[in-house]
């Protein structure tokens, strides 16, 4: 199979979906590589690299798309891209469809197979791709929040651990998931006073054992959740639902209650942010101010340490990349549920119901569509 890997193009995007050791391995089981010049740039690995573990570099993304029978990206297609897509073709990536409707109507009208990394789903709903990531910006969420707190950067000028005979600020996690896990245990580590909500006790409850009691648990409803982050100096935002439109945890009216200067860190603005105020930002342009706070929503946090954050998704990715270029998808999804669940698109279809109940599209199951013989997978409910 021919794979390509074009340059990212989102701002400031500078991980690459697939690193020099992976491309070494595809080309050993006699597939080809075609590497987009300067593709890996960003996460300081060099064309010449790529070379020398057999891949092709080519000139632009053109070439790429265009010989391609499986791109792998990080991010989403953008519009510049759309014109390259062509039927038939398989694009792996992180999608976000159920935030993103102009993309998922061009995968259908271009009838491109769209295999998102964030809805390949075990049966025991954990996330294999979006897991790595998801570690990454949980790890980075206190780091961010702490820089913003400071007076020159916009905050409130607290240091997130206090001192001697000064409190330390209060930071509200939003999930328990691996984002808010991540998060807690950095913030903690920061002698920040940490609070997690989330719905799940036995999540909180290991996050209390792990952490030996330095943290307060509290149950995720809405009057704890607007009491907890109007008290908040820091708001990290971690709550996922697999494929579908973030829930909306914290009303305009609750920001409005926060103490001026206060952050938000929307790690969720991926499939729409769990903050009402919250709206896509960039890494040019991070933050900006409503009601008074800061809100810091950046789409690819672990864009700005790329390469960690490229040699941790290739260690996923890679087996899935393996099975597809080997077996063809078809037989990829038959042996392995969890890869089925992440085609969300195929032959103008939508095969994700979270994506398709996003946008009020028709959900056809996938095996309607492919000669696949397990049941149609379910989707467990919020993963936060």
């Amino acid at each position: 199979m021919i794979i390509g890997v074009p340059r990212e193009v989102v701002d400031q995007e500078f991980r690459v979906a697939l690193t020099p050791q992976g491309a070494h391995e595809l080309v050993h089981e006699g597939h080809r590589v075609l590497v987009e010049r300067g593709a890996g740039e960003g996460s300081s690995i060099s064309d010449r690299e790529y070379r020398e573990a057999g891949a092709e570099v080519v000139e632009g993304p053109g070439e790429v798309f265009g010989a391609s029978e499986l791109v792998l990206k990080v991010k989403e297609p953008q519009e510049s891209e759309y014109p390259l897509l062509r039927e038939n073709q398989v694009l792996f990536a992180f999608l976000h469809l159920a935030a993103n409707r102009g993309l998922t109507e061009e995968l259908l009208k271009r009838r491109v197979i769209g295999v998102a990394y964030e809805t390949v789903q075990r049966d025991d709903g954990t996330l294999p791709l979006l897991a790595p990531m998801s570690e990454v910006a949980g790890r980075m969420a206190p780091q961010v929040g702490a820089h913003y707190l400071e007076k020159m950067n916009g905050g409130r000028g607290l240091l997130l651990g206090g001192a001697t005979g000064v409190p330390p600020a209060n930071v509200v996690i939003l999930g328990a998931g691996i984002v808010g896990s991540h998060a807690a245990i950095l913030a903690t580590g920061m002698d920040a006073h940490v609070m997690v909500l989330d719905k799940s006790v036995v999540k909180m409850r290991y996050l209390e054992h792990i952490l030996h009691g330095r943290i307060t648990t509290l149950i995720s409803n809405k009057m704890n959740v607007a009491l907890a982050v109007r008290d908040a100096d820091l708001v990290i935002g971690a709550v996922l639902v697999p494929g579908a439109r973030c829930p909306v945890l914290v009303g305009e009216e609750v920001v409005r209650d926060m103490r001026p200067g206060s952050v938000v860190v929307d790690v969720s603005i991926d499939q729409g942010g769990c903050v009402m105020t919250s709206r896509p930002t960039t890494h040019s342009d991070p933050v900006y101010e409503a009601h008074g706070v800061l809100h810091y929503c950046v789409g690819n946090m672990p864009g700005a340490v790329p390469h960690t954050s490229t040699f941790a998704l290739t260690n996923v990715t890679l087996p899935y990349v393996q099975m597809i270029a080997g077996l063809g998808l078809a037989e990829a999804v038959r042996r392995d549920r969890s890869l089925a669940r992440g085609v969300n698109t195929i032959e103008g279809r939508i095969t994700n119901r979270p994506v398709a109940e996003a946008h009020a599209l028709v959900y056809e199951p996938l095996e309607y569509i492919l000669p696949i013989e397990f049941p149609g997978a379910g989707y467990p409910g919020c993963l936060t």
